[in-house]
């Protein structure tokens, strides 16, 4: 099978456009960055790729909030686009990366079919403690159809964000998502093995999340939006410890992501 291409989506204030497309280069993808005026000056463009990704920065200053404006020319100039990736014949792939998964739920399509009277089922706010937060967080991964996470039980990653605490409008959108295993990632303590849902403390849960979610994917699987940064983590010298460390693993724990990707068309 032929390498799946990848549209890396840049926006005035992206920032992690480069590392993504080099980690989907890593897993084997032909990875290209587009800017988002490009893509609205030539409708037909996108048809020539099987992956979106939304990485991480901070697409237009995030004024007003954080994404809004990205996520608002999308569904003005490129719904169909997003259609497309998000439902279409159900043979793409859509990722989004901090500032990328906050375009996708602005969007709403990382709650899609998720009842709900009226409003959004669920966002992504303010940090509990009202600041930008940098740090090293650990993550579980639950029950999940996710595409991306496929064979993923643990992950170390690194979070930089301010707007990144998952709020779902009433507990009945928790559940839901959790039956159907869309809470995909959730931050834990260290050693931890398995899903909590008691909000844990800070800094295991940097953000206060309910429920501790730090990613969240459709019904289907093949679009997933996580706060941490997978593509920080692609080589075992980005650990942290990695030079107090007696054996080095192959990979980063963030590479098992993108090769899922990209495995995943194979």
């Amino acid at each position: 099978m032929p390498s799946p291409r990848v549209l890396i989506l840049r926006a005035p204030g992206t920032n992690c456009d480069e590392e993504t497309a080099f980690a989907f280069e890593q897993a084997g993808a032909i990875a290209e960055r587009v800017h988002v005026n490009r893509l609205i000056e030539n409708s037909a463009l996108p048809d020539r790729y099987q992956i979106l990704c939304i990485p991480g920065g901070f697409s237009y200053g995030d004024d007003i909030a954080a994404g809004r404006i990205l996520a608002t020319r999308l569904r003005q100039h490129l719904a169909g686009m997003v259609d497309a990736f998000v439902h279409g014949n159900g043979d793409r792939l859509v990722l989004g990366i901090c500032n990328g998964m906050q375009v996708l739920m602005r969007l709403g399509v990382l709650t899609d079919g998720v009842a709900q009277s009226n409003g959004a089922a669920a966002t992504l706010t303010w940090n509990n403690h009202g600041r930008f937060e940098d740090r090293w967080v650990h993550l579980v991964v639950d029950q999940t159809p996710c595409v991306f996470l496929k064979d993923v039980d643990r992950m170390y990653l690194p979070m930089a964000h301010a707007e990144g605490k998952f709020v779902a409008a009433h507990a009945s959108v928790l559940e839901q998502l959790a039956q159907q295993g869309r809470l995909a990632l959730r931050y834990a303590r260290e050693g931890q093995g398995s899903v909590e849902n008691e909000i844990l403390p800070f800094p295991d849960n940097p953000n206060g999340a309910d429920a501790n979610v730090a990613g969240v994917c459709d019904a289907s699987g093949r679009v997933f939006g996580l706060m941490p940064h997978p593509e920080r983590h692609i080589d075992p010298t980005q650990h942290p410890h990695w030079t107090r460390r007696k054996e080095q693993p192959e990979c980063g724990d963030g590479m098992a992501m993108f090769t899922n990707a990209v495995e995943w068309f194979g």
